[in-house]
């Protein structure tokens, strides 16, 4: 029989990627989500998993009767790994939520990165050091790990130093030029600000190392070349499938319905096959992709939410594919066949239970934009951006920005923000804005991307996918001057999309856009390239990029 580890579940975020991951790695899991269940005292193996805010999590501890069994649990002196939040838990507090208090096990309280120079949220795939002669549960400085928050415990020789003296062992990753603690361990006690269960292999490994207790190894040789030009992180590559359904009934990936740019059948008909959504994501996984998204171009609108077919595509993928999961389509208030109302936040929640790390919104974006102007630069609390990010976590909202270039001969032209383009307009105009679009790019507004962006990030989105209509389906490269335009709007990180057609484009956009990721689809569904040859080329221009590594 497989041994039983267990995972305490306060609902606040994906769960089913780390029981993915135990189970992949031969092992049982049970969901603990009260503290009187009789399974708490049965556990000798156990996490504490965190996604979203400090303040949430650790109420949500409290508020389950939590906190006093898991001090009891640790004090018998049996394994615990925290993760992420569940890391940040251990500290006794954090100025994301100055009112909350923590585990108290280090006195310490976290803050949040300095914006300067660098996006916030971290997100993407940094390394992390060793201190001391051991790796720390498999922690490899030559491998790197998927990191997503805000805050952290930013180091200074104080806290160094009470650490030691107090008998914690740390890791450290840079971001920027502030370093913070990528991992702790005393005694029983493990903890990772990263995500080793969206690390890839690399992040099995440490999993694995702590549920066979091997605290320490050899350090091996350090090979990862010491570059922050891009403030630590690789270059982050994702791929993206757009699923829908055909008209025979059968989900498959194509290259949209979106902006005329659907691939058909040689007669010219049915929506044309370009694979099955779950064999293509594991596929992409396996050549080395940092992050998949799903995008539900159709929103399955004749399904009730319960039996939307991504949540089964999602809860598949998840099996397998140990980096983050997106998806977007149908992230809002919706009404079922049956007339039953379910809030966003209720979609949002089947989706991250079933393997989800973060959800798209689109046209609910620009419709909660609209409100937040009207009501004086305010949002109520009620769209899908504030009750989801309210309760899963600022990087668990990911903006669909679908612009399309307008050219204006002056800058009176129009409210919305403009710029001086490098590329005049048909009839010479130098300037232009992108208004937005909705409903896949089949109607478009009066607000400009530039304000769409900066209404979404004040309130609550964690990531902005920009997307563009001009390029979409084109091969012909990304729009850089839109991407530069929408970065300069915001802090959260920007995710560029539409017109990859080969290698150089990624290494373009890097170079020449402060973009922090970049995203391909059609060229990786028709086979030209792979997301592996991206990433070689990546390396060969000089840019960071991971591979991950061959076995576990």
């Amino acid at each position: 029989m497989p041994e039983i580890v267990h995972i305490i579940d306060v609902e606040s975020g994906n769960l089913r990627s780390l029981q993915n991951a135990v189970e992949y790695l031969g092992y049982e899991t049970k969901l603990i989500k009260d503290a009187s269940d009789p399974e708490l005292s049965k556990a000798t193996k156990l996490f504490l998993p965190g996604v979203g805010s400090y303040g949430h999590f650790v109420r949500q501890l409290n508020a389950k009767g939590f906190v006093k069994p898991v001090k009891e649990y640790i004090a018998q002196g049996k394994p615990i790994m925290g993760i992420c939040i569940g890391l940040q838990a251990l500290f006794d507090g954090s100025e994301e939520s100055p009112d909350d208090i923590g585990l108290n096990y280090i006195n310490f309280k976290l803050s949040k990165f300095d914006p300067t120079n660098k996006s916030v949220p971290e997100i993407g795939w940094n390394s992390v050091s060793a201190v001391g002669d051991n790796m720390l549960y498999d922690i490899n400085p030559n491998n790197r790990y998927y990191f997503v928050h805000s805050y952290a415990a930013i180091l200074n020789e104080k806290l160094k130093k009470d650490l030691s003296s107090n008998g914690w062992e740390i890791a450290i990753t840079k971001y920027g030029d502030e370093e913070f603690v990528a991992a702790v361990a005393k005694d029983n006690i493990f903890a990772t600000q990263f995500h080793p269960e969206k690390s890839g292999l690399a992040g099995l490994k440490v999993i694995r190392a702590f549920l066979e207790q091997k605290k320490h190894s050899t350090l091996p040789e350090i090979t990862v070349p010491n570059d922050y030009s891009n403030n630590g992180l690789t270059r982050r590559v994702i791929a993206c499938l757009d699923v829908r359904t055909n008209d025979n009934g059968d989900l498959v990936v194509t290259k949209g319905d979106q902006y005329d740019v659907r691939e058909k059948d040689a007669q010219g008909g049915d929506v044309r096959n370009l694979g099955k959504p779950v064999e293509l994501a594991e596929k992409y996984y396996k050549q080395g992709a940092d992050e998949v998204t799903f995008l539900n171009i159709t929103s399955f609108r004749n399904s009730p939410i319960a039996d939307q077919p991504m949540l089964e595509v999602l809860k598949l993928a998840a099996k397998t594919i140990f980096v983050p999961l997106t998806v977007g389509g149908g992230i809002k208030d919706v009404v079922d066949p049956d007339g039953t109302k379910v809030p966003a936040l209720q979609v949002a929640g089947l989706y991250f239970r079933s393997g989800a790390d973060k959800v798209s919104i689109g046209t609910d974006a620009v419709i909660a934009a609209k409100k937040y102007y009207a009501n004086g630069g305010k949002g109520d609390g009620t769209s899908p951006i504030e009750t989801i990010s309210k309760a899963y976590g600022v990087q668990a909202v990911v903006i669909s920005v679908d612009p399309k270039r307008q050219y204006v001969k002056s800058q009176a032209d129009t409210q919305n923000t403009t710029f001086k383009t490098k590329f005049p307009g048909p009839n010479g105009e130098e300037y232009v804005w992108y208004p937005t679009t909705i409903k896949g790019g089949r109607e478009t507004t009066d607000l400009g991307a530039y304000e769409l962006v900066q209404a979404c990030e004040a309130l609550g989105a964690g990531e902005i996918l920009l997307n563009c209509i001009d390029k979409d389906g084109s091969n012909s490269g990304f729009d850089l001057e839109l991407i530069d335009h929408i970065k300069s709007a915001v802090s959260i990180p920007v995710i560029a999309s539409s017109g990859a057609g080969k290698p150089e484009h990624f290494s373009e956009v890097f170079t020449k856009t402060k973009t922090d990721a970049a995203l391909g689809a059609g060229m990786f569904h028709r086979d030209e390239f792979t997301v592996k040859q991206v990433k070689v080329h990546l390396r060969e221009s000089g840019l960071q990029a991971r591979l991950d590594e061959e076995t576990l």
